[in-house]
């Protein structure tokens, strides 16, 4: 499935338009709590736990756009954006979101 933050594919024509697809993944508060406890694993001012917690996140949002795609029969995703919101009572948990256009290109 090719993604892509931009309108359209380079040298590709966007045979169909199947629709707006979307993929979250939320991270709780324990993960934060476990991540801020390790803060001796911050190597050179940043918080490997952390990224890798929010790359995790990241990646199953965008496997999620992707099966949504798919279930269309598209095989793009067009006009990507990435969204990140903190979310709960005590803004303990952590939300990724993205979404564009599934599309059929050839």
């Amino acid at each position: 499935m090719l993604m892509t933050t931009t309108p359209s594919v380079e040298g590709k024509t966007i045979r169909n338009y199947h629709g707006v697809v979307t993929g979250e993944a939320i991270i709780g508060a324990n993960v934060f709590k476990d991540m801020f406890a390790a803060v001796r694993d911050i190597v050179g001012g940043r918080a490997g736990a952390y990224e890798n917690t929010l790359r995790s996140a990241r990646e199953t949002a965008f496997s999620e756009l992707g099966e949504s795609a798919r279930r269309l029969g598209a095989n793009a995703v067009v006009g990507i954006d990435i969204d990140y919101e903190v979310l709960g009572e005590k803004n303990g948990m952590l939300m990724v979101a993205v979404s564009g256009t599934a599309v059929t290109i050839s």
